[in-house]
C-alpha cells in the first residue's frame, strides 16, 4: 500500500458518468438498474485500486467502456448455438436433434400468445393437449392411442407407475441398461413403485425364464431396447412376438421401451436398421415408449403409443400432469410428425436425417472447402489436413455402428507439449462467437464435418479470427 493518501476527488461521480452521452447509451441499451450497478461496481474497484497504490484509468471513457463490456457479457445468453464437430450426430451434451424449420416456426407461433392448448374449438369446452399429436402418432405407428410426456425416462416412469404399481415386472438381465448420468432402469422401476424381477443371465435369456417369472403378482412384462451397448458372442434373447405371447398368456400387458425411436426404416437412406414402433406393435407389444429428440428428430419428449385402454390409464395417472409437455414442445412435435407423412422428402426437410444420410464424399468436399480458412486462422503453429474418420449416431442409437465421414485434423507443429497445445487450441475454438466443439484424439484435434450445415458462417468466423 502506498504511503501517499489517494485523491478520490479525481474519480468521476456516478451521476456525472450517467449524464455523459456514453452513459445515456448504456442506459438505453441495458436499462438504468443494470447500468448503475455496473458503474457503481467499477467505481468501487477504482477506489480500492487507488488505496493499494495501483495505477488505474479513471477517465469517464474508460469506465463507461468497461461497463459496456460487463453489461454485454451479462446480457449474452448462457445457452447458445455451437458448431457440433465431434462426430456424434445426436450429442446429448450438445442438445441432441436439431429441429426442422417447420418445427421452429410452429414453436414460435405457439409461444407468441394464447393458443387452443387445452381448448376444444368445436365445442367451446376444455380439451386434451394430447389431441394435437395423438392422431399423428397413431397414423405413423399403427397404435390405437397415444400420449406424450417430457422425455422417455418420464414415459417409462409413468407406464410402470400406472400399470405395475406394487407389482412385479420381469425384465431380462441383459436389458438393465444405464444411460448417461448413471440413470438406470432398476432405479426408474423402484421410483415408479414397481418390483423388478430379473430373469435369465446377462448374455442369454430364454422364453422359459419369463414363463417361470409369471405369477399373480406380475403387473406386466417389459423389454428394454439395448440402445447404448451391445452384447455379442454366445447370446440369446426372446423375440418380441414370443414375449407378447407369454405376456398375453399370463393376462398381463407387454411393454417395450425402444429408446431412440426411429419412426421409419432407416435402411432406405443407407443406414443400419433400427426397430420402429410400428414393427414393435405389429409384433404384439401393447405399449411402446420412445424419444422425440433422438432419431425421430424432434423436440425433447417421451412418446407412448399402444392399446387405448392402457393409454387411458396413463392419462388418468397423477404423474401425467407432472410430466406433461408445454405448448411449444407439442407444436414442434406435431410439425415434425407431419414431415413423416411425406417420406420422399423427409431427408431434405428433417435435419437429423439429413446429417445421418450425408455421404462421406460430400463431407470430404466440405472439409476441403474450409481447410485453407482454418489453416490461415490458426497460423504457423498447427498443421491442418483432411482425414477420413468414423462418426456415430449417438444418444444410445445403434451403438456399434459407425458412419464414414471426414474431418479436419489439426496437429501442433512442435512435437513437445502437444497435449498442452491442443488444450489451448480447444479452448480457443470454444471461445469463438459460435463455439466450435471437436474431439482430441491422439496427437490431433479432429473436427468431423458431418454436422457442419452452415459452411459460409463457419468460414466467415474463421476469416475474422485470422484477421485479428
Amino acid at each position: 500500500m502506498s504511503d501517499t493518501q489517494p485523491n478520490f476527488s479525481t474519480i468521476p461521480s456516478l451521476d456525472r458518468i450517467l449524464k455523459t452521452p456514453e452513459g445515456a447509451i448504456l442506459i438505453e441499451t441495458s436499462g438504468r438498474v443494470p447500468t448503475v450497478a455496473a458503474l457503481r461496481g467499477l467505481l468501487e474497484e477504482a477506489r480500492a485500486a487507488m488505496v493499494d497504490g495501483k495505477t488505474v484509468d479513471i477517465s469517464e471513457a474508460a469506465i463507461t467502456q468497461s461497463a459496456a463490456i460487463q453489461l454485454a457479457l451479462a446480457a449474452a445468453p448462457s445457452l447458445k448455438r455451437v458448431f457440433n464437430l465431434t462426430g456424434t450426430v445426436l450429442h446429448t451434451n450438445l442438445g441432441r436433434a436439431p429441429l426442422a424449420e417447420e418445427a421452429i416456426t410452429a414453436m414460435a407461433d405457439a409461444a407468441r400468445g394464447a393458443s387452443n392448448l387445452e381448448f376444444d374449438l368445436a365445442t367451446g369446452k376444455r380439451g386434451d393437449r394430447d389431441v394435437h399429436v395423438e392422431n399423428l402418432l397413431c397414423e405413423l405407428t399403427g397404435a390405437e392411442a397415444a400420449t406424450v410426456v417430457n422425455n422417455n425416462a418420464g414415459a417409462v416412469l409413468l407406464l410402470l407407475n400406472a400399470l405395475a404399481l406394487r407389482k412385479e415386472v420381469p425384465v431380462s438381465r441383459g436389458e438393465l441398461v444405464e444411460i448417461g448420468g448413471t440413470f438406470r432402469i432398476p432405479d426408474i422401476m423402484s421410483r415408479a413403485g414397481a418390483k423388478l424381477i430379473e430373469v435369465g443371465t446377462t448374455n442369454r435369456t430364454h422364453p422359459k425364464d419369463f414363463e417361470d417369472a409369471l405369477s399373480a403378482r406380475t403387473g406386466l412384462i417389459m423389454k428394454v431396447h439395448a440402445s447404448n451397448y451391445m452384447v455379442q458372442g454366445f447370446t440369446a434373447s426372446v423375440a418380441e412376438d414370443k414375449l407378447a405371447e407369454i405376456a398375453h398368456g399370463g393376462n398381463v400387458p407387454f411393454a417395450v421401451d425402444l429408446g431412440a425411436g426411429a419412426l421409419v426404416n432407416l435402411e432406405r437412406w443407407g443406414l443400419p436398421h433400427e426397430p420402429t414402433p410400428r414393427e414393435t406393435i405389429a409384433a404384439g407389444a401393447d405399449i411402446v415408449t420412445f424419444s422425440g429428440d433422438k432419431l425421430l428428430g424432434g423436440p425433447q419428449a417421451g412418446l407412448i403409443v399402444g392399446r387405448k385402454d392402457l393409454i387411458s390409464k396413463l392419462k388418468k395417472n397423477p404423474l401425467k400432469r407432472a410430466l406433461r409437455c408445454d405448448k411449444a414442445t407439442l407444436a414442434a412435435l406435431a410439425a415434425t410428425l407431419k414431415l413423416y407423412r411425406d417420406p420422399d422428402r423427409l431427408a431434405e426437410r428433417l435435419p437429423t436425417l439429413s446429417r445421418l444420410a450425408r455421404t462421406a464424399i460430400k463431407i470430404r468436399d466440405d472439409a476441403e472447402a474450409v481447410r485453407g480458412d482454418m489453416a490461415n486462422a490458426l497460423g504457423h503453429e498447427f498443421d491442418v489436413s483432411v482425414s477420413d474418420c468414423a462418426g456415430q449416431i449417438g444418444s444410445g442409437a445403434l451403438p456399434i455402428e459407425t458412419l464414414a465421414s471426414a474431418a479436419l485434423t489439426i496437429t501442433p507443429i512442435a512435437t513437445r507439449g502437444r497435449g498442452a497445445a491442443l488444450k489451448r487450441l480447444s479452448a480457443r475454438l470454444r471461445a469463438m462467437p459460435v463455439p466450435v466443439i471437436g474431439r482430441v484424439q491422439g496427437d490431433a484435434l479432429w473436427l468431423d464435418m458431418r454436422c457442419l450445415d452452415d459452411i459460409e458462417g463457419f468460414r466467415a468466423q474463421l476469416l475474422k479470427q485470422g484477421s485479428q
